[in-house]
């Protein structure tokens, strides 16, 4: 019988295989919406050489979260103050979320995002928000479940020249 889910605290021994993961989860989600040679070019080592270095930096206010069963770091999610350019609001962003292909629908993306909204609402901000790619409708239907919405806010985005448009979701954080 398998362990239960533990998440917790991103550790600097987990940068690779949150690049492991990272890196898997924009070829599997993105393929066919971003270039394929701008994907097969994305490399997991360099990936983790920039987590590592990044690691610890942000005064706390970045949270970096793993899913891990049996041991096994199996999803990553990221979330911090929201970005509206240079400036921050009150509002928190979901940065990132990603699981091993090989683990969609088994419910570890809906745990680490169950985490990073629960931790968001005891810090007190009021909504969430996040940016996710206009065609990837896999995970606009994820966050549409969790009681995301497409609030109307677009953003362009650039991959080697193709534009990959970037729709903004929002959740009201309820205490």
């Amino acid at each position: 019988m398998d362990d239960p889910l533990l998440i917790r605290e991103m550790t600097l021994a987990d940068c690779h295989r949150v690049s492991e993961i990272r890196i898997r989860g924009w070829r599997s989600a993105y393929r066919g919406l971003m270039p394929q040679p701008f994907l097969d070019a994305l490399s997991v080592q360099a990936d983790a050489e920039r987590r590592r270095a990044r690691f610890g930096r942000g005064g706390g206010s970045v949270v970096d979260l793993v899913v891990e069963r049996d041991g096994e770091v199996l999803g990553w999610a990221c979330h911090g103050p929201y970005r509206d350019g240079e400036r921050r609001t009150e509002d928190a962003e979901l940065y990132a979320i990603y699981v091993d292909a090989r683990r969609f629908g088994s419910g570890l993306g809906h745990a680490l995002l169950q985490e990073s909204v629960r931790r968001c609402t005891q810090a007190g901000h009021p909504r969430m928000l996040l940016w996710v790619v206009k065609g990837n409708t896999r995970a606009r239907r994820f966050y549409e479940r969790r009681d995301f919405f497409a609030d109307g806010a677009e953003e362009p985005f650039e991959v080697d020249g193709v534009p990959v448009p970037e729709l903004r979701y929002a959740r009201t954080l309820t205490p």
